[in-house]
Order: C-alpha cells, then structure tokens, then sequence
C-alpha cells in the first residue's frame, strides 16, 4: 500500500516538527493491528511520546481506569429503598461515570498497543476479583438477586 493513501472515511496521521527545525516532519504511524513499544499515543495526542516512565504511568493509568470501571460496577453506593429523585439522580450520575470510564478504556485500548491491551484486561480481573468475586465476600445469594446498584455487562 503506497504510504500517502489512506484509509477511506480515516484523516492522515499528524505530522509533527521533528528536533525544532521546522523541515523535517515526523509522522506518528497509526496502528491497526497489535503492535509492542512504548512509542504510541493513549487517550492524548502526544501522551506518553517516547519516555518509558510516561509510557509506565500510562500503563498504571489505564489499569486504575479499568479496578475503578469494575468497582462502580459492583459497589451499592445509594442504599435501596423507595422511590426518591435524588437516589435515583445519583445512581444516574454513577452510572455515567462508569460508562466514560468504561469508554475510556476502550479507547486506550484503541491505541493497538499491546502493554495497554494487557494492562486493561489485568485492571478488570483485578477489579472483579476485588468487587465481583466470592474472593473476599462471605455471604450467600437467592438466585436472581439483585447484588450491585448498576447492572452487569451479562446476565
């Protein structure tokens, strides 16, 4: 595939002055398949460039994103009871913060990184080991109970 074209409905990767001088243009490569290296972008243009420790946080990023995805999912954070606005705005107001979570995850993973891809996958076994799991809860459930605010991603 010649390296001018690219995919229909895709804009070109950036090009990004290289050392100051203005001449020379660096073109970030986008990935569409798994790839290994801590030269990618996650989530921010630019972030976290070439440095392995920027790379490591956003390795540890992205996994506390993915604990906390799972722990929103599991966590009772309004107590049941009946009807009431505000129980239910602040149910609402969890569940958009799960979902943009959860969508940014996603889009970290969109880098085709495969530290990240790992990273994500860990975060959520780590997070429903913790939350979700019989791990560290000692108590016994009626067959179809209802045992977290939010709804899981299967029934």
């Amino acid at each position: 595939m010649d390296p001018d074209h690219h995919m229909p409905g895709m804009s070109p990767p950036p090009s990004t002055p290289m050392n100051g001088t203005g001449g020379m243009h660096h073109k970030m490569m986008m990935h569409m398949t798994f790839f290994w290296g801590k030269e990618t972008w996650i989530l921010f243009s630019g972030w976290p460039g070439t440095s392995s420790g920027m790379y490591v946080l956003a390795l540890v990023f992205v996994f506390v994103l993915a604990v906390l995805v799972e722990w929103l999912s599991h966590s009772r954070l309004v107590k049941p009871g009946p009807r009431n606005v505000a129980a239910g705005l602040i149910q609402a107001l969890v569940h958009a913060v799960r979902v943009g979570l959860a969508y940014m995850v996603m889009l970290a993973v969109m880098s085709f990184n495969g530290g990240v891809f790992i990273v994500a996958v860990a975060g959520h076994l780590v997070g429903f080991l913790i939350f979700g799991s019989r791990v560290f809860k000692d108590t016994e459930m009626t067959p179809y109970h209802k045992s977290f605010e939010l709804p899981p991603t299967s029934n």
